[in-house]
Formats: C-alpha cells, structure tokens, sequence
C-alpha cells in the first residue's frame, strides 16, 4: 500500500512540477491524474499497487469536502447577491461534465473492446 501511495503522490508533484514549469492553466494535480490514468492504461499490472490505497482515499473523501464547506458558510453574504451566476455556472458545468463523461466511456469502451478482440485475435493465432 505505501508503493501505491508513493505513486500516487509521484504523479501529483510531477503534475504540480509540469504545471509550474509550463505555466499551464490547468490544476497540476489534474494533470498528475491524467498522467496517472495514462500510465495505468499503458502498465496495468501498476493498478494492483495503486488499488487497494485508493479505495481507502475514497472511504475517506467527504472529510476533504469540509473546509470547502467552512468556506461556503463564510461567504454567505456573497452567494446571496450572485445566486443566480452561482446556480447557472453549477447547471452548466454539471450538464458539461455529465456530457463529458458520457463521450469518455463510449470511446473507452469502445477501445477497449478492439483491444480485447486483437487479444483474442492474437490467442487464437498462436493455437
């Protein structure tokens, strides 16, 4: 478990490095993860390290959604005078990411699906 966390925090400080050193506008740690999937679909035997601490993170992840909601409460003043921008941007990003997510797995699964046929392919060949 702890090769598994090393990992994960590898790829984070190599996205936050990327991040820096491009002045990319995106998160580093976004980055990180992208860089983390494309590794884990290139090198599936590293999924059996990373595994096991990420489903810890995750029992533990709405402990990490407490400060963003001491935040909120002290910004209560604000969000009155800009709910409505607040709510717009909320329903647009959330109809964009399920969109998103949406055209992710068709394609994943598709890609999936002819590397699994070109393994059968290959297993049959070699028979």
């Amino acid at each position: 478990m702890i090769f598994g966390f090393t990992l994960l925090l590898a790829f984070q400080i190599a996205g936050n490095v990327l991040e820096r050193y491009f002045s990319l506008p995106i998160p580093g740690t976004v980055i990180g993860m992208f860089l983390l999937l494309t590794t884990l679909i290139c090198n599936e035997n590293l999924a059996k390290y990373v595994r096991p601490i990420s489903l810890l993170l995750i029992s533990y992840l709405a402990i990490f959604f407490v400060p963003a909601g001491v935040g909120v409460m002290l910004h209560l003043d604000r969000i009155q005078h800009e709910w409505i921008a607040i709510c717009s941007s909320l329903v647009i990003s959330t109809l964009l990411a399920i969109a998103t997510t949406a055209l992710v797995i068709k394609y994943s699964s598709h890609w999936l699906e002819k590397k699994r046929q070109k393994k059968l392919l290959e297993r049959q060949g070699d028979h």
